[in-house]
């Protein structure tokens, strides 16, 4: 699971637990210029994931860390699509962050009123 928090003009997500190690990644902080949206997305998991490199992959149970799909590097960090939320990103590393949160509405809620 992740934890997404503001700080100052960075959208900060912390990647918590053992999800460190099949994602390969601690954290990841972006610019909020850089955020293009947030959006709930239990539909995702559905979705083809790509190429994974390097990262975890075992259908419904965990998908973390990066994915190469259609020539875009995809964050992922979820292992129950029902708490799916999706970060789209501009001119960053990634083209999207697909992050599990403990309460998707809110996570939406704070990304959407950080970006007014």
């Amino acid at each position: 699971m992740a934890l997404v928090n503001i700080d100052g003009d960075d959208l900060v997500v912390v990647i918590e637990g053992l999800d460190k190690l099949w994602a390969f990644k601690s954290s990841l902080t972006i610019p909020l210029a850089n955020v293009r949206g947030a959006t709930a997305d239990p539909g995702i998991a559905a979705d083809p994931k790509g190429i994974r490199a390097p990262g975890a992959h075992v259908p419904g149970v965990i998908t973390a860390g990066t994915f190469h799909l259609d020539g875009e590097k995809v964050f992922w960090d979820v292992k129950d699509p029902s708490k799916a939320v999706v970060l789209e990103l501009a001119d960053e590393r990634y083209a999207r962050l697909v992050l599990q949160v403990d309460d998707p509405r809110a996570t939406v809620a704070l990304v959407e009123n950080a970006l007014r």
